[in-house]
């Protein structure tokens, strides 16, 4: 028989989707206001993965990650996910969203996103909120599974949730 364990440190995460900078700026002084600071946020990505969010955030769209100096009970991803829905309603202009906010977290072992959208390979965590492991470890690197998103799989992303990890390593001295 199994014991319960503890889970894996985590640390917090936040994807930004935008098209202008100024409604990422507002994101980011938010979030601060709830986690601090972020340790870093990466230079803009160019995001043409797709044209769902074209008419919401406008065009071109960016993607930017922030890293929040934030170990957390990966359980807390449920609360965070719905307070970035509310920042990302809060911010919307007109009923559509400026800025799109996918909060995660990075194990040792794997970078998990949280989404309100169910699908086959998502696992329900509760209040409406679906977790999905997007990136996993192994051979010295991230790497996607066949329902990762393109963005995701890409070496950029990889290259960024690879440092966070190496951070995560470092700071719980893993």
């Amino acid at each position: 028989m199994g014991r319960p364990k503890p889970p894996e440190s985590a640390i917090l995460f936040s994807g930004f989707l935008y098209g202008e900078e100024s409604c990422l700026h507002k994101a980011l002084g938010i979030l601060q206001e709830h986690f601090s600071g972020p340790l870093f946020v990466t230079q803009p990505i160019l995001w043409q993965h797709s044209q769902y969010y074209r008419e919401e955030l406008g065009w071109p769209i960016y993607r930017r990650f922030a890293l929040y100096d934030r170990i957390i009970d990966p359980s807390e991803i449920v609360d965070i996910k719905l307070l970035t829905n509310q920042i990302e309603e809060s911010l919307s202009e007109g009923g559509r969203r400026t800025v799109n906010i996918d909060p995660g977290y990075v194990t040792l072992s794997k970078v998990v996103l949280a989404t309100t959208k169910n699908h086959a390979h998502r696992l329900y965590l509760g209040r409406g909120i679906y977790g999905e492991v997007t990136l996993y470890y192994r051979g010295g690197s991230f790497r996607a599974h066949q329902f990762t998103y393109p963005d995701f799989s890409s070496q950029p992303y990889i290259e960024i949730f690879n440092r966070i990890r190496q951070y995560l390593k470092e700071r719980t001295n893993s």
